[in-house]
């Protein structure tokens, strides 16, 4: 692995204990951002490894089919996807970000984030 692919992956490794350790403080918006970002990050590792290159690019969906990402963990993508955004401004709902998302939610992206982080980890190692 190069170095700059190390990078990526370990930064979207320290991403998901962050949000892990959010989401056990109960700060869930944090948690569910935290968890996109390291799927983001992660992907982009897997990226730099496989295709030599950085897309740069928030879109989850779109950076998973760069790498040929089976379609179960696509659909799963999909939802993981707009957390960007909605963790992070608080026009994007009805409720500021710190209000929206709930236990249940991170709860989601946690199984999500794990679930991927581990395919990426076999394809990266």
């Amino acid at each position: 692995m190069g170095k700059e692919t190390e990078n990526w992956w370990h930064q979207a490794e320290a991403d998901f204990k962050a949000a892990v350790f959010n989401f056990n403080g109960k700060q869930y918006y944090v948690a569910s951002f935290l968890f996109q970002q390291a799927v983001e990050k992660a992907l982009k590792a897997l990226m730099l490894k496989e295709k030599k290159e950085l897309l740069k690019s928030h879109s989850l969906s779109r950076l998973a089919k760069e790498l040929n990402t089976p379609l179960a963990l696509l659909a799963k993508l999909a939802i993981l996807e707009p957390v960007y955004q909605e963790t992070r401004y608080p026009d994007v709902s009805e409720k500021i970000p710190a209000e929206e998302f709930e236990e249940e939610d991170a709860s989601k992206f946690l199984e999500i984030a794990e679930e991927v982080m581990q395919w990426i980890r076999k394809r990266i190692k």
